[in-house]
């Protein structure tokens, strides 16, 4: 059963803050750093600390470049000015020290997400001439195939890539170039990447499968960047704002907010704008941003349970539906509609498809399938098959026409029947495993348990799979 997020971007968000707000939330440090460094992206480290943001007690991220890759951070150097900080080890305030320069004595001119001819302008001016770096760069498809070849799970990866997607979209659409010339500097990249893999691995960790946003709230004024002045919010966040249908609140706090990976992220994993009308929270995150605003200086995560299930929401579409779906509250067993997607695709790689599937199901669908059929003048052609609610319609029909040749969905309203769930961590003789216990109609109890336990278990115990299946549903029964 997954889990329900809300994200409360009163003081902005950003990539550092949002993994921040979900290593406060429980997710697994160590999955993190193990999985980041199967990204086979060097010249990075990550810190996690705990810092003080407006007296209260959060979790802090940051991404920290070596010597060759001197520390441009693309989501906060360029949109605000200089940054130093202290990483041996800790910094004696919990807090980056931030500075600000005149102009006229320090300034940074930097472009992190661009088209067009691919060049970095990046000027430092300590009083002397300026001087130029140059860097190599990175498009869409290098950055898919670091993610793709990493150790992150399918899920974790169609996130990351729904993420990079919105990004490069955003950024071609400020620079009037196509979305396969758009290119992250070699740092920038760097900082995106990890900062980008790190949310999805985060949120794939925590079981997250609905992700309540509100709206983000951003600052005013303007930041420098390498073509000069620009207003707050800057292009490529405004773009993702417009592009994906989020709620925009401008707030009087002087100072940009919101960055673009902070935007990109919410929009690839928004399913929803409307908070249910009560519900409790399981727990809190605090995520710490890295400038001391007149705001907070912090994002705010909590993992809530809806109780009134009769609550509407306003989904990417902003049409409402009648009832939170049953699978994902687990708190009746009764009929719900839901929806098959359907088309029939017969000049499409399996390679495609299996992006597209993995894409599907990030973006919260419920089951995912395709199968071989044969078409007019026998043509083998795939059928696809998306079963998703009815708020993802759109979500869905646009990862299909994106990746895939179809040019036309069939879409099938169908009525089912869900059972009470709850998921359950059971004391086997071979370790901790994860269940799902579901409620039959006539009252009785049934322990079902989640296949990756299941092979996790049965690889240290050397056993076989239905032999550790049926192992853990022993000890359920003995525990009841």
């Amino acid at each position: 059963m997954g889990k329900t997020l809300y994200l409360e971007c009163y003081s902005g968000i950003s990539g550092d803050m949002t993994v921040a707000a979900l290593l406060d939330l429980g997710a697994d440090r160590e999955v993190l750093e193990k999985t980041l460094g199967s990204l086979g992206v060097d010249g990075f480290r990550t810190e996690i600390t705990r810092v003080k943001k407006s007296g209260l007690d959060a979790c802090d991220f940051v991404v920290i470049l070596d010597e060759a890759h001197e520390n441009h951070d693309h989501d906060m150097e360029y949109l605000h000015g200089h940054i130093h900080e202290e990483h041996s080890g800790h910094n004696c305030c919990g807090e980056a020290h931030v500075h600000d320069h005149p102009a006229a004595e320090h300034h940074h001119a930097h472009e992190h997400h661009h088209g067009g001819e691919h060049h970095h302008a990046h000027e430092q001016r300590h009083g002397g001439e300026p001087h130029a770096h140059h860097h190599a760069h990175r498009g869409m498809k290098e950055i898919q195939e670091i993610l793709l070849s990493s150790f992150m799970t399918d899920r974790a990866k169609g996130i990351a890539l729904s993420i990079f997607e919105i990004l490069v979209a955003a950024e071609a659409k400020a620079h009037g170039v196509p979305v396969d010339q758009v290119h992250f500097h070699e740092v920038g990249a760097v900082d995106s990447i990890v900062d980008v893999a790190a949310a999805a691995i985060c949120l794939d960790n925590l079981d997250v499968t609905e992700v309540i946003v509100p709206k983000l709230c951003e600052g005013t004024g303007t930041v420098r960047c390498q073509h000069g002045i620009l207003p707050v919010p800057v292009p490529a966040v405004a773009n993702i704002v417009e592009q994906n249908h989020l709620n925009l609140q401008i707030t009087n706090v002087e100072g940009e907010l919101v960055t673009p990976t902070g935007a990109a992220i919410a929009a690839a994993v928004r399913t929803s704008d409307v908070l249910p009308d009560r519900f409790t929270i399981e727990k809190t995150g605090l995520g710490a941003g890295k400038r001391q605003y007149t705001c907070p200086g912090f994002l705010r995560a909590m993992i809530i349970r809806p109780e009134n299930t009769s609550a509407k929401y306003h989904c990417k579409t902003e049409e409402p539906y009648g009832k939170v779906d049953q699978e994902a509250t687990g708190n009746s067993s009764d009929k719900d509609r839901i929806y098959r997607l359907e088309t029939d695709i017969d000049d499409c790689t399996g390679e495609a498809l299996g992006l597209t599937m993995e894409k599907l199901f990030a973006g919260g669908a419920r089951e995912v399938h395709y199968t071989p059929v044969y078409m007019k003048k026998n043509r083998p052609a795939y059928e696809l098959t998306v079963i998703c609610t009815e708020e993802k319609i759109r979500q869905m029909e646009e990862v299909i026409f994106r990746e895939t040749t179809t040019i036309g969905v069939r879409r099938i309203p169908m009525e089912r029947t869900v059972l009470k769930r709850r998921q359950q961590n059971i004391q086997t003789p071979f370790g901790e495993a994860e269940a799902k216990i579901c409620t039959l109609p006539d009252g009785r109890e049934v322990c079902y348990p989640e296949y990756e336990s299941v092979q996790s278990l049965a690889a240290e115990a050397g056993l076989g799979f239905q032999e550790t299946y049926r192992q853990i549903q022993n000890s359920w029964d003995r525990e009841r």
